[in-house]
């Protein structure tokens, strides 16, 4: 019950402030925050007539009520497609696999056959299939905010108002802030994560310390003894620009605050703030005095994410998505815990202060021939990846929990709590952007990590560059 009364204090307060990013659909795509995968695979299964008998959504006092959502007339067999990032590798594999397997055996008469394609590898085939208007699936993954909102802008988006309505007693219009465009829906949000700091306690052990730093001189300090003991703080994968974003956002944000830093982001201010170069020579500043691993600069996300499990850094600074592997390795869980990044500058900035919000989302293409049913699909398969999810750890939840929460692991139910007591959000920076935005500012972002630009560079190059 304690999990549930968290969830819904998530829900009702702090996710109000996902409005603020995505007002309209004057905006263009951005790449994302997820973990990516090593390959891409193709997969059949079958689904949904279209909507389906929603679920029960648990609340506090009592399950709510919900209605059964009218299916289409039709029982004619039809077929489905759906691109999505959800690989082999992906830690929502799990939560596809089992949301499509309870879909094919409510609706028979459908058939979804999707492709899970890596991270990066996918945001350049749904931004040149969203060009060209060829190709395309039915259902899609993508990421909200300026991601989603160039397809809206370029009418590829099929508006889902309609279908979302039917649910609104169990995905709170909170939710879908950063998926409305000029008052219309057009994405079914899944889960929401953040950015945290997972650490290895094990190793902290070694240097000294039986807690997780609390603040930013403890966290120097420990960083310092670590590398004392031959041990190095940090892994960032250089080879993956997002993940170094991971980082540097966090920095950011605890330097100059969220309001500022989300006014950046979405272009009422400039990049050219002091602050934010000062920011910068923070990080480069941890760079220098050796706390991260020098490897990382060319290895993927998933070799670095690897090498804190194995106990070669101390901290890894990533989504909350990653609990659910941290979690699922029962050797590894004892030793890892989760918080926020601390705060640098407590006259700008305060804990509570995130990185993230609801991103990952399901749309509809405007152009699919069963746009209506696949539509109804979509909501539902939402809900659906939204609750194994959930259950397996990959983040906290778009829609109301419903069923039994108590499996829900410790890392999660601790983000939880980071989130029930959030100041404020901050979309990743390459969601929010517009796409002539976030190319420049992931090229700046890969030139700090690699000491090509310093926090006077990087804000001078990015105020020249970014309208």
């Amino acid at each position: 019950m304690k999990m549930k009364r968290l969830v819904s204090t998530l829900l009702a307060g702090v996710m109000v402030l996902s409005l603020v990013a995505c007002g309209s659909g004057n905006t263009a795509p951005a790449s994302t925050d997820t973990s990516a995968a090593d390959t891409a695979t193709t997969d059949t299964a079958a689904t949904t007539d279209t909507a389906a008998t929603t679920d029960t959504a648990a609340t506090d006092e009592a399950p709510a009520d919900t209605a059964e959502v009218e299916a289409p007339a039709s029982d004619e067999p039809v077929t489905l497609t759906m691109w999505c990032i959800a690989t082999e590798g992906d830690s929502n594999r799990h939560a596809y696999e089992a949301a499509i397997a309870e879909m094919e055996e409510k609706y028979p008469n459908i058939t979804l056959e999707w492709e899970a394609i890596e991270n990066e590898a996918y945001k350049t085939k749904i931004i040149a299939a969203m060009a060209s208007g060829e190709g395309l699936p039915d259902i899609f993954f993508t990421w909200s905010c300026a991601f989603l909102g160039d397809f809206v802008n370029q009418g590829r988006v099929y508006c889902l108002d309609d279908v979302l309505a039917k649910y609104s007693d169990e995905l709170p219009e909170s939710m879908l802030g950063n998926t409305t465009y000029d008052g219309k829906h057009y994405g079914v949000p899944t889960t929401m994560n953040i950015v945290a700091l997972f650490a290895n306690m094990d190793l902290l052990a070694q240097a000294g310390w039986d807690k997780v730093p609390e603040n930013y001189d403890e966290l120097i300090k420990c960083c310092d003894d670590l590398v004392a003991a031959g041990i190095i703080p940090f892994g960032c994968a250089g080879g993956e620009t997002w993940c170094v974003t991971e980082y540097l956002e966090p920095i950011i944000e605890k330097s100059i605050g969220a309001d500022a830093l989300n006014d950046i982001f979405l272009g009422r201010a400039s990049y050219d703030n002091p602050d934010v170069a000062k920011a910068v020579d923070t990080f480069q500043e941890m760079i220098d005095k050796g706390y991260f691993d020098p490897a990382g600069a060319s290895l993927p996300n998933d070799d670095v994410k690897a090498n804190f499990m194995a106990g070669r850094t101390a901290f890894y600074q990533n989504g909350t998505w990653n609990c659910a592997d941290f979690a699922n390795d029962a050797e590894f869980l004892p030793k890892v815990k989760v918080t926020e990044f601390p705060v640098i500058d407590s006259s700008k900035s305060k804990l509570g202060q995130l990185i993230g919000g609801p991103s990952d989302t399901l749309a509809v293409t405007a152009s699919s021939p069963n746009a209506e049913v696949a539509a109804e699909y979509a909501a539902e398969l939402g809900k659906l990846i939204c609750h194994y999810g959930y259950l397996d750890g990959c983040g906290l939840p778009a829609w109301i929990p419903y069923g039994d929460t108590s499996s829900i692991n410790p890392l999660t139910q601790t983000v939880s709590e980071i989130c029930a007591n959030a100041d404020s959000y901050v979309l990743f920076g390459d969601t929010a952007m517009s796409a002539v935005d976030k190319d420049p500012y992931l090229d700046a972002v890969a030139k700090v990590y690699g000491k090509e630009l310093d926090g006077a560079g990087f804000i001078s190059e990015l105020a020249g560059a970014i309208r």
